[in-house]
């Protein structure tokens, strides 16, 4: 009988290796100088990466099922291992259309089957605690980037380029094929299952096929939800430290420390709130994030104070990154977990169009107004009108048929 509690850093293991993805930025620079390269053509690579991270977690959630957690945890590891190999043979080589190829597509692969394997899994292991349960691995994938950073930059310093790819890439496969092999779901879990058929051994309830969940309206409420949250989140994130230079006078040194919070809050923000949504309930959790995120990004419109700056992006990046634990505990609620991971996947596909529209939507309304504080009200409104849509799906949580099916809607 595996150890529950080993199940949970198997996860962990997982989403710390594939977060790395969020320490790109240490990465742009040098890429630029080894390639001579600009901007814009070095961004397109982290862009690919969430794209084919939404679209690979949208099209490949059924197989994970399929395949069961072990399988599809080491086609992550292969996928996610090899882009990283193969990132650093294509700056070798310096081919910008390799490093599109495996950084963004064959790594990008890798981080969506990786992101949603250890989630259905970590929920059948923690039935009563599903919040919990999904925010320690996606916890991980938070943190990873305080990590990931500082190790890239002294690599990058000592070894150069090419050479930290290889040894990071090594030392991900080390950390990620283990604790693939060790994922498995819960056998009493398998076995009530097989008894009782389409029936949730969890709750009870009927579940739904993804296909059957795709035909809610419940669902795409709660795509609409995660797309807003992310939309806004990333939006800030891909511009925190030059609008703190320009808003509040921040040095660029003390802008960077903030960025380093701003990593602990994400990674803390997940744990945190998907553990409260147990207690809270998953729709009064993110009416919680909408209206926390009305007051703040109008307030952060309005603030010349370092300070108060400061704090109203720790408060806001916390409900960022707790949008991103809870939500598959809230699919869990709804549909059930015997097709999570298909259903979890589908609903990435916000993450994938957010990652291209936040900061896209940043950078017009900037260009447009030459100022920052246009978008924050933007972006201000934007919450009231999901606010809205959160209250509606929470004051109409009952049964829902599809194809002849029940999903489990808790009141």
């Amino acid at each position: 009988m595996k150890n529950r509690w080993l199940i949970a850093a198997s996860a962990v293991g997982i989403h710390i290796c594939i977060g790395s993805v969020y320490a790109w930025s240490v990465l742009t620079k040098p890429i630029m100088n080894e390639l001579g390269l600009g901007l814009k053509e070095t961004q397109w690579t982290f862009s690919l990466a969430i794209l084919f991270l939404g679209l690979s977690a949208a099209f490949l959630g059924s197989h994970v099922e399929k395949y069961g957690p072990r399988k599809s945890g080491l086609f992550a590891a292969a996928c996610f291992c090899t882009g990283m190999f193969g990132t650093g043979l294509a700056v070798f080589l310096k081919s910008l259309p390799l490093i599109y190829l495996f950084y963004g597509v064959i790594g990008g692969i890798g981080l969506g089957t990786g992101y949603i394997t250890p989630v259905s899994t970590l929920v059948k292991w923690f039935p009563k605690k599903r919040g919990f349960a999904t925010g320690i691995a996606i916890m991980g994938f938070g943190f990873a980037s305080m990590i990931a950073g500082p190790l890239f930059q002294m690599l990058i310093e000592q070894y150069g380029l090419v050479a930290s790819f290889e040894i990071m890439g090594l030392a991900y496969l080390m950390i990620m094929v283990p604790s693939a092999l060790y994922l498995a779901p819960p056998e009493d879990v398998q076995e009530l299952v097989a008894a009782s058929g389409a029936c949730c051994p969890l709750t009870g309830a009927t579940q739904l096929t993804s296909t059957q969940a795709l035909k809610t309206w419940q669902f795409y409420t709660l795509w609409w939800m995660l797309f807003t949250n992310i939309t806004c989140g990333i939006g800030l994130l891909s511009v925190a430290s030059p609008m703190a230079q320009e808003t509040v006078r921040m040095s660029p040194l003390a802008a960077a420390a903030m960025v380093g919070v701003i990593g602990l809050i994400n990674g803390c923000g997940r744990l945190f709130w998907a553990a409260a949504s147990d207690y809270l309930g998953r729709a009064n959790t993110y009416i919680a994030f909408f209206v926390i995120q009305i007051f703040a990004f109008f307030l952060l419109a309005k603030t010349t104070e370092s300070t108060l700056f400061q704090l109203l992006i720790y408060l806001i990046i916390s409900c960022y990154g707790g949008g991103f634990a809870t939500i598959p505990a809230f699919l869990s609620d709804l549909f059930g977990t015997r097709d999570l991971s298909a259903i979890h996947g589908k609903i990435l596909t916000a993450w994938a169009a957010a990652g291209v529209a936040g900061p896209l939507l940043v950078a017009w309304v900037r260009e447009a107004t030459h100022s920052y504080n246009g978008t924050l009200i933007v972006f201000s409104g934007w919450f009231v009108l999901s606010l809205f849509v959160a209250l509606v799906l929470r004051a109409k949580q009952q049964p829902a048929t599809a194809a002849g099916q029940v999903a489990y809607f808790p009141k």
